[in-house]
């Protein structure tokens, strides 16, 4: 690793055997996402691969989060990952917070040490989130209590959404601020433009206000498919701006994000983007935060 970069933990990424779970957008050839064309990475993606991504840039722990798999196969992922060496530390599984069974749901997932939280995403992009339902969880009191439970639990939330829903995010939240939140994917500033971005901000900020929320570099990849560095470090450093050092951590997305880079490439854009915080702060945001918040 350059000695510029402080060790750090992947706090976003993703694993997946064809073989073992069904994950249906894997599955479904020739569909377009709303982050691409997924072609390239329907295919296996195991931890041998992930770890020999860069000789340079290696995680010394990683995150695995949810990507998707069928409802029969939830615990069924969270029993494989728990299997794997040597990734992932820490496990948010894949669970319907407003399912009539969520305790047992849970007490499954929890059957396996590395489980730390669930992420259900709330927002992908405004055309798929109307295909998927995901918006209508905001209005629906048995998210919040799927919610609620989490926290009862000690279990974390990893929330995915757009900055449309930010106010409505916010509410919900506020409803049970004992749980502790971390934004993906930096809450997805998908409009790029000024006035875009300064909505995203300022949904940043509201968020932020919230003690127990955190927020994740990752998955710009999506937003920005043809990023640059210079594209990239004005997001970064709004976050880490809104959040500071001690409620912001870094994760890859990989593999969706290796649709637009290389895992080198990514670290070293994180890497070069932070060089005027001190050390300290570095590490916090690059170690400290993601062993906090997932105890790894």
């Amino acid at each position: 690793m350059p000695d510029s970069m402080p060790m750090f933990i992947d706090a976003h990424h993703h694993l997946w055997d064809l073989h073992h779970c069904h994950y249906p957008w894997l599955m479904a050839r020739g569909e377009r996402r709303f982050f691409g064309d997924p072609t390239p990475i329907q295919r296996n993606y195991l931890p041998a691969e992930f770890a020999a991504e860069s000789a340079d840039y290696k995680p010394v722990k990683s995150v695995h989060i949810q990507v998707g798999v069928r409802t029969e196969d939830e615990t069924r992922e969270t029993a494989w990952l728990q299997s794997l060496a040597p990734y992932p530390q820490a496990i948010v599984a894949a669970t319907d917070l407003r399912a009539p069974d969520l305790p047992a749901s849970l007490d499954a997932h929890a059957a396996h040490e590395r489980f730390r939280g669930v992420r259900q995403i709330v927002g992908r992009h405004i055309a798929e989130d109307r295909k998927h339902g995901s918006d209508e969880l905001l209005d629906d009191p048995a998210f919040v209590a799927g919610l609620r439970e989490l926290a009862t639990r000690g279990l974390s939330f990893d929330l995915q959404m757009i900055p449309p829903q930010m106010p409505r995010v916010l509410a919900a939240l506020q409803q049970v601020p004992e749980l502790r939140v971390v934004l993906c994917h930096c809450g997805s500033p998908w409009d790029q433009s000024p006035d875009g971005l300064a909505d995203w901000g300022k949904g940043l900020r509201a968020l932020a206000a919230r003690p127990n929320t955190w927020c994740k570099v990752s998955g710009l990849g999506m937003f920005n498919p043809q990023w640059t560095d210079a594209a990239l470090a004005p997001l970064i450093t709004e976050v880490v701006d809104i959040f500071g050092p001690g409620r912001v951590m870094f994760g890859s997305n990989f593999p969706v994000d290796k649709l637009y880079n290389s895992y080198e490439a990514l670290w070293r854009c994180y890497n070069a983007a932070t060089s005027q915080y001190t050390a300290t702060e570095r590490e916090q945001m690059f170690y400290h935060t993601a062993a906090d918040f997932y105890g790894i």
